[in-house]
């Protein structure tokens, strides 16, 4: 064991920062917009994650390959594009389109890992066996309060007893007993995060007793997906009167029209009211929203704490990563995602090493989340998979201001259209593709633009720039045709 450390040492430098191979606890937020302190925000109360921050680097500009869980999630863990992958809805599994692919996990698990997944990292229901030492861990705590439970069991009843069929979402589903948001007066493990992260300490503490085991261990939350319930303690952080509404209440100016859209889950939810929403609750669902991060922050505190208490801190890379960003009535759009645009594809990313030379920094480097397939790799001197299609961030980590990526990169099918952007430096450009029909175009000007109120892409004076960006992304990516198994 000494020898084969030694060599592993000298071929990767960075070990000699660890006592023996590095582990690595990876943390997944659900819907949770780069909307913390560590970003900027002065709002939102995040005190575990901003610590996170300051043991590790902050990446300013990251990208999710697609704005929706589960592809986003697959796209992540396989470090492969949506391109590769074919995966643009939620329904089927990785191995339905490729079926001997080597994932993230599985790669550290076939180097003598051991490899665990609590809690949401694949989306719930579709997940990977291969990836995992052991079969993945999904907390049977409720996400609801006892009351709400109830309201669910009376639905759900009174449904079957009229033969009614039950969705799993939308119209008729049980999210139409379920409040949007909710205070519960409960302690933390009593609902369902709280639970995933009491089962993750202790799967830290059974590590910990056998230091010479690396381990690759994932927890994922379920929140601030919408529903927004937590325990009452994090609503009373915030003060509703004080919180600010989205500037911006108008859908993307000149977008076609199929493509300024977004998801319309959050309108299933019980207490939502049709059509435009009165001010009082905007601000309801913003105190929602940011008590549930908060939940989720505490989640994040307990397991560094954890660390630092069994000594695994020392020898432990810690990523915190969200599967995409969020809208919060900016657009006209609330509790949803679904789109190419800059507020639904730009997410959290932290990551920390023991020790690292730029703790505490933030970088402007862009970066995507098939990057961290091979970061994590190089990071803990595993042998590189020639399938990871990402680029390793460890130069950027070395020096914030290193660049590795001139561009991230997303998809979104709408309308029978296959939607790919590139977000560059300074633009953010969307070709839409479909058979039979003229491919659209969108241009935001990242500078002037940052939320992508106006596109400009038919302005004669960005005629070249829209056949450039063409050019270079049809040379990476080849027109696809979105092909949908599920639709009848």
């Amino acid at each position: 064991m000494r020898l084969t450390y030694l060599l592993f040492c000298l071929a990767f430098p960075l070990a000699a920062a660890f006592s023996s191979p590095p582990n690595i606890l990876f943390i997944a937020s659900d819907d949770m917009r780069p909307q913390l302190g560590c970003y900027g925000d002065t709002t939102v109360k995040s005190p575990n994650i901003d610590a996170l921050a300051k043991r590790g680097m902050v990446f300013q500009r990251s990208y999710v390959q697609q704005a929706l869980c589960s592809p986003s999630r697959i796209s992540m863990l396989s470090g492969r594009y949506p391109a590769t992958t074919e995966i643009f809805e939620i329904g089927r599994t990785l191995r339905t389109t490729m079926p001997d692919i080597t994932t993230l996990p599985q790669h550290f698990k076939n180097n003598g890992y051991h490899t665990r997944s609590l809690g949401k990292i694949y989306h719930v229901g579709i997940d990977d066996d291969a990836s995992w030492t052991v079969p993945a861990w999904h907390s049977q705590k409720p996400r609801t309060s006892a009351a709400t439970q109830e309201a669910v069991k009376k639905f759900m009843s009174e449904a079957r007893a009229k033969g009614v069929e039950i969705p799993k979402n939308g119209k008729g589903s049980r999210n139409n007993a379920i409040p949007a948001f909710e205070a519960v007066d409960c302690d933390d493990a009593d609902l369902l995060d709280g639970d995933t992260a009491v089962n993750a300490i202790a799967q830290l503490k059974e590590h910990a007793k056998n230091p010479a085991q690396p381990f690759f261990l994932a927890v994922g939350f379920a929140n601030p997906h919408v529903p927004w319930i937590s325990p009452k303690k994090y609503w009373d952080l915030y003060d509703r009167s004080a919180l600010k509404l989205a500037t911006n209440e108008f859908l993307p100016k000149g977008a076609p029209q199929f493509a300024a859209t977004s998801g319309n889950d959050f309108r299933g939810y019980a207490n939502v009211p049709q059509g435009d929403l009165p001010e009082p609750f905007k601000r309801e669902c913003l105190h929602g929203y940011y008590a549930a991060i908060s939940y989720v922050d505490a989640q994040v505190g307990r397991l560094l704490a954890a660390l630092d208490e069994t000594g695994l801190a020392k020898n432990t890379i810690i990523v915190f990563w969200s599967d995409h960003g969020y809208y919060m009535g900016e657009h006209t759009w609330w509790g949803s995602k679904h789109n190419n645009y800059e507020g639904a594809t730009r997410n959290c990313l932290v990551i920390a090493t023991p020790g690292m030379k730029h703790a505490g920094e933030k970088t402007d480097a862009l970066a995507q989340s098939v990057d961290l397939a091979p970061t994590l790799t190089e990071l803990c001197g595993l042998p590189a998979s020639t399938g990871f299609q990402g680029r390793s961030l460890k130069p950027v980590l070395d020096d914030p201001n290193a660049t590795v990526n001139d561009a991230a990169y997303s998809w979104y099918p709408k309308a029978g259209y296959l939607g790919v952007t590139m977000r560059t430096d300074k633009w953010r450009f969307v070709e839409w593709t479909k058979p039979g029909a003229a491919t659209e175009h969108e241009l935001y000007n990242m500078v002037h633009d940052p939320q992508n109120n106006l596109n400009v892409a038919a302005k004669p004076e960005h005629a070249k720039i829209i056949e450039a960006f063409s050019k270079r992304l049809r040379e990476k990516f080849p027109v696809q045709e979105f092909k949908n198994p599920q639709a009848k």
